[in-house]
C-alpha cells in the first residue's frame, strides 16, 4: 500500500464516516442559519422596525449556526476525500427546500400543491438517492496529510500539469470577462469554480495538518502550511467576488444550480489528480459514484428550477385619504427582496399575501406613468365609457 495511506480498511471507513457526517451536519446547519437570518430580515421589514439586522438576537443566532456549520465542513476535509465532501453541498439545498415546503405561507389544495411542487419532490428524491449512491460507492482512500506528503503531491507531474492547464484556462476566461465584457453566467461561474478547486485542495491540506497538530504531530512549523493557508484565504476571497458579481446579474436559484454542478465537477477532478483519490477504486465503484453524482446534479436542478421568479418593480400611486399624501407602492418584492449574498430557497423568500409596504413619497423616484394596458390602477373618473 502506498505510503501515507492508512493500513487498515476499518480505519479508512471510520474516517470517511466521520468526514461524511461532519459535512452533512455542517451543510444542514448552514441551511438552517440562512433561513433564520432571512427570517430576521423579513420580521424587521414586516414590523417596520428601524433597528439594524445585526442588533437582533435572531440574526446572531443564525450567524452562530453559520460559523458552526462552516467549521464542521472545514474539519470534514481532514477525514474524507474531496470527492465525498464536495457533492454533499446538495444537502444544504435539499434542507432549504424542505424548510420551504414546511413553512410555506400560501394555502392551496392538495392537487394544486402537488402540481406546483411535484418537480421539487422529485428533485428531493433524486438528491437523496444520489447522495446515498456516491457515499456508498465513493473513494475509500484516506491519507494522513502531513507536510511531507503535501509537498510530494505538489511536485508530481500530474499536479503540475493540472495547475498549468488551470492557470491558462483561468487567464483566458478572465481575459474574455474583463476585456471583452463577456458577462455570461457560465464564464463567471467557471472562474469561481476554478478558484474553488484551489480552495478545496488547500482546505484539505490545512485542515489535515491542523488535525495532525491537534493529535500531537506538530505541522505548523513547516512553511508549506502557511503557503497553503495564504492560497486558501486568497482563493476564497476572489471566489466570493465572482459569485457576488454573478448574483448581481442573474437569478440566485439559477446560480446555485449551475454553480453546484460546475464547482462539484471541477472539485472532484482536482481531488482525483492532486490527492489520487480514485487510484485504488475499481470501475464499478467509479461508475456508481458518477451515477450518484449525476442524480444529485439533476435533483438540485429540479429543486432550484421550481422556485418562483422575482417580480419586477411595478409601482403605482394611491392617495392617503387621511393625510392627503400620495404614496408609492410596489407590487413586486415587498417585504424582503431576494438576498443574493446567500442561496436560501425556503419559504422565507415567498411574499405572497403580504400587504404592500409604503415608500416615502419624498424619495427620489423615477416618473411614474400610467400603463394603458392596466385599467384597474386608473382612477374611476378617468376611465372612458
Amino acid at each position: 500500500m502506498a505510503a501515507g495511506f492508512t493500513g487498515a480498511d476499518g480505519d479508512s471507513y471510520t474516517d470517511n464516516l466521520i468526514g461524511t457526517l461532519l459535512a452533512i451536519f455542517g451543510n444542514v446547519l448552514v441551511s438552517i442559519s440562512l433561513n433564520i437570518q432571512k427570517y430576521s430580515h423579513v420580521a424587521l421589514a414586516g414590523a417596520k422596525d428601524s433597528r439594524a439586522f445585526y442588533r437582533t438576537k435572531t440574526w446572531w443566532c443564525g450567524f452562530v449556526f453559520t460559523c458552526l456549520g462552516e467549521g464542521a465542513n472545514f474539519v470534514s476535509y481532514a477525514f474524507a476525500p474531496i470527492a465525498l465532501i464536495a457533492p454533499l453541498n446538495a444537502v444544504s439545498i435539499l434542507t432549504s427546500s424542505i424548510l420551504g415546503l414546511i413553512f410555506l405561507r400560501e394555502k392551496s389544495k392538495p392537487k394544486e400543491f402537488a402540481k406546483r411542487y411535484g418537480l421539487c419532490f422529485l428533485g428531493c428524491i433524486l438528491t437523496i438517492g444520489g447522495t446515498y449512491l456516491f457515499i456508498t460507492f465513493g473513494p475509500n482512500a484516506h491519507e494522513k496529510l502531513n507536510a511531507e506528503n503535501i509537498v510530494k503531491h505538489i511536485v508530481g507531474w500530474p499536479v503540475l500539469l493540472y495547475l498549468l492547464l488551470e492557470i491558462i484556462t483561468f487567464c483566458l476566461l478572465l481575459y474574455f470577462y474583463k476585456q471583452r465584457s463577456a458577462n455570461y453566467l457560465i464564464i463567471i461561474l467557471l472562474l469561481a469554480s476554478l478558484l474553488g478547486s484551489v480552495t478545496v485542495i488547500t482546505v484539505k491540506a490545512v485542515s489535515g495538518m491542523l488535525v495532525l497538530s491537534a493529535e500531537g504531530i506538530m505541522q505548523l512549523n513547516y512553511p508549506i502550511f502557511y503557503v497553503m493557508f495564504v492560497c486558501m484565504v486568497a482563493s476564497v476571497v476572489f471566489q466570493a467576488r465572482f459569485l457576488s458579481q454573478a448574483c448581481k446579474l442573474y437569478d440566485s436559484c439559477l446560480i446555485a444550480s449551475v454553480n453546484y454542478i460546475v464547482s462539484t465537477s471541477i472539485a472532484i477532478v482536482a481531488g482525483a489528480i492532486f490527492y489520487l483519490e480514485f487510484n485504488h477504486e475499481d470501475v464499478l465503484h467509479i461508475c456508481m459514484f458518477l451515477l450518484g453524482t449525476a442524480a444529485c446534479f439533476l435533483g438540485v436542478f429540479l429543486i432550484t428550477k421550481n422556485r418562483k421568479k422575482a417580480k419586477a418593480f411595478e409601482p403605482y400611486v394611491t392617495m392617503d385619504m387621511t393625510n392627503g399624501i400620495p404614496t408609492i407602492h410596489d407590487k413586486g418584492l415587498v417585504v424582503q427582496p431576494d438576498y443574493n449574498g446567500s442561496f436560501s430557497y425556503g419559504a422565507l423568500v415567498n411574499n405572497d399575501g403580504v400587504a404592500p409596504a409604503a415608500l416615502p413619497s419624498n424619495q427620489d423616484q423615477p416618473a411614474v406613468t400610467a400603463r394603458p394596458t392596466c385599467a384597474s390602477h386608473r382612477p374611476a373618473d378617468l376611465k372612458k365609457d
